[in-house]
């Protein structure tokens, strides 16, 4: 069932005034800043890309606002000696650019982008590509890499276990149907009890040529999925790799369709004291009093546009509310004691123009952005 049909049977309400004040709760106790990235692309060193020296990914990271990236090349091409072209490009250094470490590990059985603050040994990983996936995971931690897995309902569908990994890619590329199928899948992994991290990628593999050049299937790939389609909000303590990583551990993220678009925060008052007490990644023991949950468009241009906030509460529409001309809301909801429950968001409304990719919204369909959960009695918290 795709989301549209979710839409279709939700409850619409209007908004609530006066949400509960982000600036009163923990953001402004040191929580950190909003960073975007780009968590899932290709430089010229994967052998099905092109037109993508790492310089250039880096210039065009920084015009467009993001703040980090991970160039994620395919291992299986250079049987698994990553570190002996990406890593060592003389490109790959940026003042401007949080860089993060890491490969596409490319199986038969699908594929895992590996993250990491410094080189590792992704030979190692390589080599166990075909083991037992708790084989896998020991040796990721034993080196202090995190796992994520790739685009798990398109083609190369991961297919290792999801108790490997901290996050995985609910949003490959610009390209909406994937996505669908992903989200679904992703519900599944939060209804069973897994806090797994709802993370985006652009997937990106071509850039445009200097001189315009549209005439080639891959240049026009670049016109419709590039860095920052979608784009991945971290809320990291620090501008560096570790407090990057450690927002997707803790589920401190928020994805939205490019660096243009509005970004949604999902937090909730629950003690009614009107301030902030839990941000997306939280867990907290449901007590049965109720709770005030507030919705935030921050950024993009929200002057007269008009959002549809879909709110999925364990998988399933909980409630629809229209957001117009505003840039927050709230919803009450009261959890049941000793139940397991979580909340989301889907923002659907116009996709904001990206300059450098005018063909984005041809293929991006109606998702704006998406929040991460916000956990009630899970054990794993």
């Amino acid at each position: 069932m795709r989301f549209g049909c979710f839409l279709l049977a939700a409850l619409i309400g209007p908004a609530v005034a006066q949400p509960a004040s982000f600036e009163a709760g923990r953001l402004a106790q040191g929580e950190g800043e909003w960073l975007a990235g780009d968590l899932h692309s290709h430089s010229r060193h994967s052998e099905d890309s092109s037109n993508h020296p790492i310089r250039a990914m880096q210039e065009f990271a920084a015009r467009h606002g993001l703040d980090f990236l991970l160039i994620s090349d395919h291992d299986n091409h250079v049987g698994g000696a990553t570190a002996q072209h990406t890593w060592v490009d003389p490109e790959f250094a940026s003042d401007e650019i949080v860089m993060l470490y890491g490969a596409e590990l490319t199986a038969e059985r699908g594929h895992i982008n590996t993250m990491s603050c410094a080189p590792y040994d992704h030979q190692r990983l390589y080599d166990l590509r075909d083991a037992l996936d708790i084989q896998i995971q020991a040796a990721a931690r034993d080196m202090g890499v995190q796992l994520s897995a790739n685009h798990p309902a398109g083609k190369d569908a991961f297919s290792f276990s999801y108790d490997m990994v901290a996050s995985v890619e609910v949003w490959n590329s610009a390209f909406f149907e994937d996505k669908q199928a992903a989200l679904m899948l992703w519900d599944d992994l939060l209804k069973s009890g897994r806090m797994v991290t709802g993370i985006g990628g652009s997937d990106s593999h071509h850039g445009i040529r200097a001189n315009g050049d549209r005439s080639t299937p891959r240049a026009l790939e670049a016109l419709t999925t590039n860095l920052g389609t979608p784009t991945t909000w971290v809320l990291a303590q620090a501008r560096d790799c570790a407090s990057v990583l450690r927002a997707i551990d803790r589920g401190r993220v928020s994805i939205s369709a490019n660096p243009y678009a509005p970004r949604v925060e999902l937090a909730a008052d629950t003690d009614g004291d009107g301030a902030i007490d839990m941000l997306m990644g939280d867990n907290r023991a449901a007590t049965g009093q109720e709770i005030s949950f507030t919705v935030r468009l921050a950024g993009g241009d929200l002057a007269d546009a008009a959002y549809s906030i879909a709110i999925v509460k364990n998988g399933h529409p909980f409630r629809t509310l229209e957001l117009v001309g505003a840039r927050s809301l709230t919803f009450a909801d009261t959890t049941e004691p000793g139940k397991r429950s979580y909340y989301r968001v889907e923002v659907l409304g116009p996709v904001p123009d990206h300059p450098s990719v005018p063909y984005q919204k041809s293929v991006a369909g109606q998702t704006v952005a998406l929040s991460n959960p916000l956990f009630f009695n899970f054990d794993g918290g």
